[in-house]
Protein backbone atom coordinates (compact mmCIF):
# COMPACT_ATOMS: atom_id res chain seq x y z
CA UNK A 1 0.00 0.00 0.00
CA UNK A 2 1.49 3.27 -1.13
CA UNK A 3 0.91 6.14 1.61
CA UNK A 4 1.10 10.48 0.90
CA UNK A 5 1.23 11.79 4.84
CA UNK A 6 -1.61 10.48 6.41
CA UNK A 7 -3.55 9.26 3.05
CA UNK A 8 -3.95 5.70 1.75
CA UNK A 9 -5.28 5.05 -1.62
CA UNK A 10 -8.49 2.29 -1.71
CA UNK A 11 -7.14 -1.17 -2.84
CA UNK A 12 -10.03 -3.17 -4.73
CA UNK A 13 -9.67 -6.89 -3.39
CA UNK A 14 -10.92 -9.99 -5.13
CA UNK A 15 -13.83 -11.41 -3.26
CA UNK A 16 -15.45 -14.90 -3.30
CA UNK A 17 -18.97 -15.08 -2.29
CA UNK A 18 -20.05 -18.87 -0.44
CA UNK A 19 -23.97 -19.60 0.23
CA UNK A 20 -24.23 -22.65 2.17
CA UNK A 21 -27.84 -24.14 1.70
CA UNK A 22 -29.83 -27.07 0.96
CA UNK A 23 -32.75 -25.16 -0.06
CA UNK A 24 -31.67 -22.33 -2.07
CA UNK A 25 -31.00 -21.58 -5.30
CA UNK A 26 -29.80 -17.92 -6.94
CA UNK A 27 -33.14 -17.08 -6.89
CA UNK A 28 -34.13 -17.26 -3.48
CA UNK A 29 -30.47 -16.66 -1.89
CA UNK A 30 -31.37 -13.27 -0.52
CA UNK A 31 -28.14 -13.18 1.49
CA UNK A 32 -25.52 -14.56 -0.98
CA UNK A 33 -27.13 -11.69 -3.05
CA UNK A 34 -26.70 -9.24 -0.71
CA UNK A 35 -22.88 -9.84 0.04
CA UNK A 36 -22.19 -10.36 -3.84
CA UNK A 37 -23.94 -6.81 -4.16
CA UNK A 38 -21.72 -5.24 -1.22
CA UNK A 39 -18.58 -6.30 -2.23
CA UNK A 40 -19.56 -4.67 -5.33
CA UNK A 41 -20.93 -1.83 -4.35
CA UNK A 42 -17.54 -1.34 -1.97
CA UNK A 43 -15.44 -1.27 -5.33
CA UNK A 44 -14.34 -4.51 -4.74
CA UNK A 45 -14.61 -7.28 -7.87
CA UNK A 46 -16.99 -9.99 -7.27
CA UNK A 47 -14.50 -13.00 -7.81
CA UNK A 48 -17.21 -16.09 -7.83
CA UNK A 49 -20.11 -16.72 -6.05
CA UNK A 50 -21.63 -20.24 -5.27
CA UNK A 51 -24.14 -21.99 -3.51
CA UNK A 52 -23.38 -25.49 -1.92
CA UNK A 53 -24.76 -28.09 0.15
CA UNK A 54 -24.73 -28.11 3.77
CA UNK A 55 -21.87 -30.54 3.49
CA UNK A 56 -18.46 -30.61 5.18
CA UNK A 57 -16.80 -31.42 2.37
CA UNK A 58 -18.48 -29.70 -0.74
CA UNK A 59 -17.92 -26.31 1.21
CA UNK A 60 -14.33 -27.66 1.72
CA UNK A 61 -14.02 -28.16 -1.75
CA UNK A 62 -14.95 -24.87 -2.59
CA UNK A 63 -13.31 -22.79 0.06
CA UNK A 64 -9.89 -25.31 -1.18
CA UNK A 65 -9.78 -24.14 -4.31
CA UNK A 66 -10.63 -20.34 -3.51
CA UNK A 67 -7.77 -20.34 -0.99
CA UNK A 68 -5.64 -21.66 -3.25
CA UNK A 69 -6.81 -19.07 -5.97
CA UNK A 70 -3.86 -16.34 -5.57
CA UNK A 71 -6.29 -13.97 -7.09
CA UNK A 72 -8.91 -14.29 -4.59
CA UNK A 73 -7.78 -12.43 -1.31
CA UNK A 74 -11.28 -12.78 0.92
CA UNK A 75 -13.91 -14.98 1.29
CA UNK A 76 -17.82 -13.94 2.68
CA UNK A 77 -19.66 -17.36 3.68
CA UNK A 78 -23.05 -17.25 4.92
CA UNK A 79 -25.06 -19.89 5.77
CA UNK A 80 -24.66 -23.04 8.17
CA UNK A 81 -23.63 -21.39 11.26
CA UNK A 82 -26.70 -22.65 13.65
CA UNK A 83 -27.10 -25.65 15.75
CA UNK A 84 -29.24 -27.76 13.28
CA UNK A 85 -28.11 -31.13 12.69
CA UNK A 86 -27.43 -30.10 9.09
CA UNK A 87 -25.17 -26.70 10.16
CA UNK A 88 -21.62 -27.88 9.57
CA UNK A 89 -20.21 -24.25 8.37
CA UNK A 90 -17.58 -24.52 11.19
CA UNK A 91 -16.74 -27.82 11.16
CA UNK A 92 -15.64 -27.64 7.81
CA UNK A 93 -13.69 -24.63 7.16
CA UNK A 94 -12.26 -24.14 10.68
CA UNK A 95 -9.60 -26.81 9.84
CA UNK A 96 -8.64 -24.91 6.82
CA UNK A 97 -7.46 -21.87 8.57
CA UNK A 98 -3.35 -20.92 9.47
CA UNK A 99 -4.95 -18.18 12.30
CA UNK A 100 -8.70 -17.73 13.65
CA UNK A 101 -9.88 -13.79 14.27
CA UNK A 102 -11.78 -14.55 17.67
CA UNK A 103 -12.55 -10.95 17.58
CA UNK A 104 -15.14 -11.43 14.66
CA UNK A 105 -17.38 -13.46 16.20
CA UNK A 106 -17.35 -11.79 19.44
CA UNK A 107 -17.95 -8.20 18.03
CA UNK A 108 -20.81 -10.31 15.49
CA UNK A 109 -22.34 -11.15 18.52
CA UNK A 110 -22.25 -8.28 20.32
CA UNK A 111 -23.68 -5.99 17.31
CA UNK A 112 -26.04 -8.65 16.61
CA UNK A 113 -27.62 -8.81 20.21
CA UNK A 114 -28.77 -5.29 19.49
CA UNK A 115 -30.85 -6.46 16.74
CA UNK A 116 -32.01 -9.84 18.22
CA UNK A 117 -31.18 -9.94 22.28
CA UNK A 118 -30.55 -13.32 23.37
CA UNK A 119 -31.12 -15.30 20.07
CA UNK A 120 -27.56 -14.46 19.01
CA UNK A 121 -25.77 -17.05 21.22
CA UNK A 122 -26.93 -19.71 18.75
CA UNK A 123 -24.48 -17.78 15.88
CA UNK A 124 -21.62 -19.77 15.62
CA UNK A 125 -19.92 -16.69 13.15
CA UNK A 126 -16.55 -16.78 12.98
CA UNK A 127 -13.23 -15.92 11.19
CA UNK A 128 -9.78 -16.77 10.11
CA UNK A 129 -6.73 -16.60 7.85
CA UNK A 130 -5.94 -19.42 5.22
CA UNK A 131 -2.86 -18.78 2.84
CA UNK A 132 -3.03 -14.65 3.24
CA UNK A 133 -7.38 -15.38 2.51
CA UNK A 134 -9.43 -14.31 5.02
CA UNK A 135 -12.65 -16.04 5.58
CA UNK A 136 -15.74 -14.39 7.44
CA UNK A 137 -18.38 -16.72 7.99
CA UNK A 138 -21.95 -15.37 9.41
CA UNK A 139 -25.30 -16.83 9.59
CA UNK A 140 -27.67 -17.33 6.33
CA UNK A 141 -30.06 -14.69 7.38
CA UNK A 142 -29.75 -11.47 5.20
CA UNK A 143 -30.19 -9.31 8.04
CA UNK A 144 -27.09 -10.88 9.96
CA UNK A 145 -25.39 -10.48 6.48
CA UNK A 146 -26.05 -7.25 6.75
CA UNK A 147 -24.43 -6.79 10.46
CA UNK A 148 -21.59 -8.45 9.73
CA UNK A 149 -20.99 -6.65 6.35
CA UNK A 150 -21.88 -3.05 7.08
CA UNK A 151 -21.00 -3.70 11.14
CA UNK A 152 -17.48 -5.15 10.51
CA UNK A 153 -16.13 -7.15 7.12
CA UNK A 154 -17.00 -3.55 5.11
CA UNK A 155 -14.23 -1.67 7.02
CA UNK A 156 -11.90 -5.05 7.84
CA UNK A 157 -11.55 -5.05 3.84
CA UNK A 158 -10.85 -1.24 3.53
CA UNK A 159 -6.77 -0.45 3.08
CA UNK A 160 -7.87 3.29 4.22
CA UNK A 161 -9.36 2.22 7.24
CA UNK A 162 -7.51 2.96 10.36
CA UNK A 163 -5.99 1.99 12.83
CA UNK A 164 -5.64 -1.10 11.41
CA UNK A 165 -7.34 -3.60 8.99
CA UNK A 166 -6.56 -7.29 6.94
CA UNK A 167 -6.10 -5.75 3.70
CA UNK A 168 -2.34 -5.80 4.55
CA UNK A 169 -2.08 -9.47 5.12
CA UNK A 170 -3.54 -10.33 2.17
CA UNK A 171 -2.18 -11.93 -1.39
CA UNK A 172 -2.54 -8.81 -3.31
CA UNK A 173 -0.97 -8.26 -6.39
CA UNK A 174 1.31 -5.86 -7.06
CA UNK A 175 0.07 -4.77 -10.13
CA UNK A 176 -3.17 -4.11 -8.14
CA UNK A 177 -1.72 -2.28 -5.38
CA UNK A 178 0.16 -0.41 -8.35
CA UNK A 179 -3.39 0.43 -10.32
CA UNK A 180 -4.84 1.54 -7.14
CA UNK A 181 -2.02 3.79 -6.10
CA UNK A 182 -0.73 5.03 -9.60
CA UNK A 183 2.75 5.16 -10.51
CA UNK A 184 3.16 7.88 -7.14
CA UNK A 185 6.53 7.30 -5.17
Amino acid sequence: MKQHGNVVDFIPLSIAVLTVSDTRNEETDTSGGFLAGAVQEAGHKLADKRIVKDDVYQIRAVLSQWIADESVQAVVVTGGTGFTARDSTPEAVKVLFDKEVEGYGELFRQLSYQEIGTSTVQSRAFAGMANRTVIFCMPGSSGACRTAWNGIIREQLDSRHRPCNFVAELSVPQEVIDTACGSRS
